[in-house]
Order: structure tokens, then C-alpha cells, then sequence
């Protein structure tokens, strides 16, 4: 098996939303802010295979189904659908994906499931041969959403998704569509049922999987917030999001299970370490993967 690390749409977002309460005068080291306050993120997918024989693709970023306006609104980078191109270099098409995995369905997660925007045209699905994997938490928090993110759906996806005959609603470890090859962890703190994939590592000590990847989707979404205290300012709950957190490292650590980040502008994969005052960081930080084994 071998893993690519595919860029989607950049994004630029306010530098105090992504870090919650802390101060400006620390995050702006780790992320550097524009003169709107800005801060550059990715919208990165990890792909794979095959996997458990299938080409299988780990959400799809902000992708271009905005129309101009709301591309601005949202800072959004790039006006065509970067994702796709990413596959292309990397040897494939959306065609050629067999399951794209959801961690959740907000749109900076799974607008790339979608067309690029085009004036007058319905929202229209892509990866035409995939499976949907999305948690059963996450698929209730899509359909009925709160007020207070209401606005991060798409209000089309859906009912898209639904149409497509092609969608798995889980709320356990694992997948009909991924057997034992991935494992899910759940977390509730940035959304209810956030579902964090673990590509399942080769070996096997005292009956548990070590490393493998997992893809840590907005729990940790990139390495800044590696380090617990940090939250975002649209986690729901930051609190439980902290222990979830710390549980989750504490866990990764044990198991020589590196981290994939998603909006991390420079790494993709890290391996996570705990100094002597019990802080997490990162090491071996790697900015992209290229047709790389699981076990390199």
C-alpha cells in the first residue's frame, strides 16, 4: 500500500478563530497572520492504496463549489478544483476512487465532494464510483444542524449523498467498506461524531496495531495544536475537546501511530513526542507523500 498526501484549496482565515483564546502575540509565531489577520491553511487529503483493495481517498477539502462571492467570504485561495488536480498528478482521476472517508461534513471537509461552481448549475457530486463513509453522529449533525454552525454545511450534500445510493452511515470501529484495515476513533469536541481514520499499522504488540496513520481531521488540524491547551474558536465544546485530546495523543504515542494533518499549510504527517514535562510536539515532520509505504 501506498500513501499521497493530495493539496486541495488553500484557505485564509482569521487567525483568532483558528486558535480560540489564545493570545495573538503566540499564535502569530507558529502561523504568521496577513493584514487582515489571516492565517494560511491547507485543505489537505490523504489517499491510499490500495487499501483493503480499494483506492481510497480521506476527505476532500473546501474544493471550488463556492460562487465568487463566497469564495472571497471564506478565503478561499484558489477559483478551480485543486483536489482534482492533486489526483492527477498523483496517477488518478475522482472516477477511479472506490470509498472516501468523512470525518465530518463540514464544508471546508467535503466541498470537494462536489463540481466546480458554475453559474446556474445545480451542486453536483463527483466521485461517481465511491462509497461514503461518514458517521452516524456527523450524518444527524449535517441533516439537523445547531445555529451555531449551521452555516459550515452545504444544505445540498445531503440529499446528494443520499441519492447517490453509495453512502455508509457508521457509528462504530469499523466499516463495512474498509473491514479491519481502518480503525475509527470518535471525538465530540470541535462536532459531534468527528471520526478520525486510522489506517491500520503492520505490527502487532500485546494485541494492538501499531504504526499506522490516522488522520486527525480538525481534533488536531495541524501541528500547533499538537500542544493541548490550543483549541479553535468554532470547537463546540473546547474542554472536551481538550481531554479528547490528550487521550487521543496519549494513545497515538503508545502506538508509534504518526498524525496526518489536514489544514497544517507545511506538514503532512508527523510522529508525536512528549518531553519531559509531559508537553506533546512533533518530530520527523514531513510536508508531502509521494506513492510513500506505510511502513517508510
Amino acid at each position: 500500500m501506498k500513501l499521497w498526501s493530495l493539496l486541495g484549496n488553500s484557505q485564509k482565515l482569521d487567525g483568532g478563530a483558528m486558535f480560540g483564546n489564545a493570545p495573538r502575540a503566540v499564535w502569530a509565531r507558529w502561523l504568521p497572520p496577513d493584514e487582515l489577520n489571516r492565517v494560511p491553511l491547507a485543505c489537505r487529503a490523504l489517499l491510499a492504496s490500495p487499501l483493503n483493495g480499494r483506492t481510497v481517498l480521506f476527505e476532500t477539502g473546501i474544493g471550488a463549489f463556492f460562487d465568487p462571492h463566497m469564495r472571497e467570504r471564506y478565503g478561499v485561495v484558489e477559483d478551480r478544483h485543486m483536489l482534482l488536480d492533486s489526483l492527477a498528478v498523483a496517477g488518478f482521476a475522482h472516477e477511479d476512487i472506490d470509498v472516501v472517508v468523512l470525518s465530518h461534513l463540514h464544508f471546508d471537509h467535503a466541498g470537494g465532494l462536489l463540481a466546480p461552481w458554475q453559474q446556474g448549475r445545480a451542486p453536483e457530486l463527483l466521485f461517481p464510483n465511491a462509497t461514503f463513509v461518514v458517521s452516524a453522529a456527523c450524518w444527524d449533525r449535517a441533516r439537523y444542524p445547531h445555529p451555531r454552525d449551521r452555516a459550515s454545511f452545504i444544505p445540498e450534500l445531503p440529499a446528494l449523498l443520499q441519492a447517490s445510493g453509495r453512502l455508509e452511515i457508521v457509528d462504530g470501529a469499523h466499516s463495512a467498506a474498509l473491514g479491519d484495515a481502518v480503525r475509527f476513533h470518535y471525538s465530540h469536541g470541535h462536532t459531534p461524531g468527528l471520526m478520525l481514520a486510522e489506517i491500520v499499522g503492520p505490527d502487532i504488540v500485546d494485541g494492538e496495531a501499531h504504526g499506522g496513520v490516522v488522520f486527525c481531521a480538525d481534533l488536531i488540524p495541524g501541528r500547533p495544536w499538537v500542544h493541548v491547551p490550543i483549541t479553535m474558536g468554532y470547537d463546540r465544546n473546547p474542554e472536551m475537546l481538550i481531554d479528547e485530546k490528550r487521550a487521543f495523543l496519549e494513545d497515538k504515542l503508545a502506538r508509534n501511530v504518526h498524525l496526518f494533518f489536514t489544514h497544517d499549510p507545511d506538514c503532512a504527517l508527523a510522529q508525536v513526542v512528549r518531553d519531559d514535562k509531559g508537553r506533546f510536539a512533533t518530530i520527523h515532520d514531513t510536508p508531502t507523500l509521494q506513492a510513500r509505504s506505510l511502513a517508510a
